[in-house]
């Protein structure tokens, strides 16, 4: 499989982020874009030639939950500091470069965390143009004790006496707080005078010039051949397949799987006005009886997604077959989608396969072109705005690439995915009417394998429950449950337990994320 088309060559006008393992290292790219400033994630084990190859104006050095104490704890090529670029360590990192460079880390027995008042000691650059005192958040147990080789306290609070370090010599900085998290107000001012004033990165990374790197990117791919896109109607594969037609044009072959696990109106929705309004050209595969006999009797989740993604990639090998000359195959993967699917960018832990991601297999004769790869869902949507797309296109929620098959706990069956289907209509429906659609990120429903007692028309029923879901969110990384108002939680309750037959209890999910995840599976 071919590498992806969504990360530019090079870093000469961007910073490398290297990840340690900190829950918060994607804000760090995240508040750098939203900047203007081109960021990537690489692990902190990267060989220093690749680091090289990326040419960047400066590094990072992301947190961790690590300790610089434990014996095996991660630790960057020492070259990287030999490189002459600027650096700024965060928490971990931070204390990595005190740690090797004679400095000393103390081993903490309680864990600071929380809210932290910081006083700028005397001006420097990387808090230039910032107050004297600013509120700052801590999340970390060691911490520098004694500093050496030239690094002097930038900045302290009350139980952290270096709380920023700088070389200003060579351009080495350290933050004990994390100034990407939004709980600390004026971390992204930060963040960008480190970018702009230290590193000088000027160039400014927008969606117009994102859009034209990705057209190139793409042709220089795909060359003469063509590409057979998995069009699923979302927003991502959307803008990804708008994406590569204005790159090659006609080359460009749209496919829509009918797996079986699609919403009421999916298909009709792709066939129709998806493929006015993109003019792409879309041909309607039906491969629902496939899917759901090899679905039937499956249970488990991670089976379920490894289930699907072979067999949409089995479907597509097919199918690009009877098309000429097509060698590419196109999908709408995203940052998250990779983060969550394999450690690829250090040692962050895998929490579940996506079925564009995982399921993949080894050996397939299909070279990929994932133009997303590396955007946020925020960021697709601004790069869809860019082209053009239409607002209902723009403004759809996420619908996971294994479909209903993961809003479905347990087996499936025709009866319990017609159950569902009847369920979501009905909250889209009321969501649409009330104007609460557009408010939250993502709205769905979920059929749980459980059953309840009820009393419906004076008589004893026993049937099953279904559990709404509503969340906000900005990328999908982390959310919030919705405050939907209680008189349309009320009114999609009494609907749903009234037209759909085989339903007679409703709940409402308030799991944030994390520690839940925002799909069931």
């Amino acid at each position: 499989m071919s590498g992806s088309t969504a990360a530019p060559s090079s870093l000469s006008n961007g910073v490398l982020i290297l990840d340690f393992g900190s829950q918060y290292t994607q804000l760090i790219a995240r508040r750098l874009r939203e900047l203007e400033v081109y960021a990537e994630i690489l692990p902190y084990s990267t060989p220093i030639s690749q680091i090289r190859a990326k040419a960047p104006r400066g590094l990072i050095l992301s947190g961790g939950p690590d300790s610089v104490h434990r014996s095996g704890s991660p630790r960057p090529d020492p070259a990287v500091f030999e490189l002459g670029l600027p650096v700024l360590g965060i928490c971990y990192g931070m204390q990595l470069m005190v740690a090797l460079h004679g400095g000393k880390v103390r081993a903490s027995r309680t864990r600071e965390y929380g809210h932290a008042a910081l006083t700028v000691l005397e001006p420097n650059a990387l808090f230039e143009a910032l107050p004297g005192s600013l509120q700052v958040w801590m999340s970390h147990g060691d911490g520098a004790e004694r500093l050496h080789n030239g690094f002097k306290v930038l900045a302290k609070t009350e139980t952290a006496p270096y709380a920023a370090i700088a070389d200003e010599s060579r351009g080495w900085y350290g933050v004990q707080f994390h100034p990407e998290v939004a709980h600390t107000p004026e971390g992204g001012r930060v963040l960008e005078n480190f970018a702009r004033r230290i590193c000088r990165v000027h160039d400014r990374w927008t969606m117009a010039s994102l859009l034209e790197r990705q057209i190139s990117a793409i042709r220089d791919q795909v060359g003469q051949g063509s590409v057979v896109c998995a069009l699923s109607g979302g927003v991502d594969s959307s803008v990804a397949a708008a994406l590569i037609h204005r790159a090659i044009g006609r080359r460009l072959h749209c496919l829509f799987v009918d797996t079986g696990l699609l919403r009421e109106g999916d298909r009709e929705r792709v066939e129709g006005s998806l493929g006015q309004a993109l003019g792409l050209n879309i041909k309607v595969v039906d491969a629902s009886k496939l899917f759901l006999g090899r679905l039937a009797r499956v249970s488990d989740p991670e089976r379920k997604r490894k289930i699907i993604g072979k067999t949409f990639i089995e479907v597509f090998e097919k199918q690009a077959k009877r098309l000429k000359g097509v060698d590419f195959l196109a999908q709408g993967t995203l940052y998250p989608d990779v983060i969550e699917s394999v450690s690829v960018h250090g040692p962050s832990a895998v929490i579940k396969s996506h079925h564009n991601v995982g399921g993949l297999p080894k050996r397939m004769r299909l070279k990929l072109v994932e133009p997303l790869r590396f955007l946020f869902k925020d960021e697709v949507r601004r790069l869809g705005a860019e082209m053009g797309l239409p607002r209902e296109i723009l403004g759809a929620h996420p619908f996971p690439g294994p479909g209903l098959a993961i809003r479905v706990i347990g087996t499936l069956t025709k009866e319990r995915l017609r159950m569902l289907r009847a369920v979501d209509l009905i909250f889209r429906e009321e969501l649409h009417r009330s104007g609460w659609y557009d408010k939250v990120w993502q709205a769905f429903a979920v059929l749980l394998p459980v059953k309840s007692v009820g009393v419906m028309g004076d008589a004893r029923s026993y049937e099953s429950t279904v559990v709404l879901r509503s969340v906000d969110s900005r990328d999908g990384m982390t959310a919030d449950w919705s405050r939907l108002p209680a008189q349309l939680l009320q009114k999609v309750s009494g609907r749903i337990v009234s037209e759909v037959k085989g339903v007679n209890r409703v709940a409402y999910d308030i799991s944030s994320k994390p520690p839940a995840t925002i799909e069931w599976e």
